[in-house]
């Protein structure tokens, strides 16, 4: 019944956070049981457009490391930051989504090649992490219960946390430029109430007079519950 009920509630994912969350798990389970090595993920330009092992240019990706701290934080960031852009300012926007995901794929491939990167997925997290911070301008983090910041500065305090463990931070530096020129959301034009429109954080709807009596819950649906925040990042409005 355990098993039921937590695979009920990972259905519950929107489609693109759980699949790029099934597959990076996936792949590291692949490696820890000796099924796949990390020397077939790596990105390596010379197999890729020589050997034709295309699948290089997505295995980077969706392997963290070995499993651990590295593995189980980054994944948590990709989990809890993809899932509340795809379900906030991507709701109801799959093909949007999708289409950030490969842009932003595509840019971090072709600054890899300037860097001599092998894995491309903490880079990827920074990006989710980034855009999140973007569109949600006003809320306040605390991190890891001794600072206290706006979340625009969040994707600066996991570089300076990186830096403090000793870890590149030319990842880090990778994912800003990315997500930094990724074009936002286009606007819907969809009609929000006036009395809606101050507390909306969708990020993509234009405010425009709706007739009276408009039924607008099919542009305008109502907000999901939050998200339990971890124990490093917690949101404090």
């Amino acid at each position: 019944m355990a098993w039921q009920g937590l695979a009920a509630e990972f259905l519950q994912v929107p489609a693109v956070t759980r699949t790029y969350t099934a597959a990076c798990v996936l792949t590291t389970a692949a490696v820890q049981l000796e099924l796949l090595s990390p020397f077939q993920l790596y990105f390596n330009p010379h197999l890729v457009f020589r050997k034709f092992q295309v699948w290089r240019l997505v295995t980077n990706f969706l392997f963290f490391g070995p499993l651990g701290f590295s593995f189980f934080f980054n994944m948590l960031f990709v989990f809890r930051y993809c899932r509340m852009l795809e379900e906030g300012s991507f709701r109801g926007r799959t093909a949007d989504f999708v289409f950030m995901f490969l842009f932003g794929g595509i840019l971090m491939t072709l600054l890899g090649l300037l860097g001599s990167l092998f894995f491309l997925g903490q880079a990827l997290t920074v990006m989710l992490v980034y855009v999140w911070s973007r569109r949600n301008p006003r809320v306040r983090v605390n991190f890891f219960g001794l600072l206290t910041f706006q979340a625009p500065f969040l994707p600066w305090a996991l570089m300076g946390f990186s830096l403090l463990l000793g870890n590149s931070i030319l990842v880090d530096l990778l994912g800003e430029p990315a997500c930094a020129s990724s074009p936002d959301p286009p606007e819907t034009g969809c009609l929000v109430p006036d009395d809606l429109w101050e507390g909306s954080q969708a990020g993509c709807c234009t405010r425009a007079q709706h007739p009276p009596g408009m039924d607008l819950s099919p542009v305008f649906p109502p907000p999901l519950p939050a998200l339990p925040a971890p124990l490093f990042f917690w949101p404090l409005e």
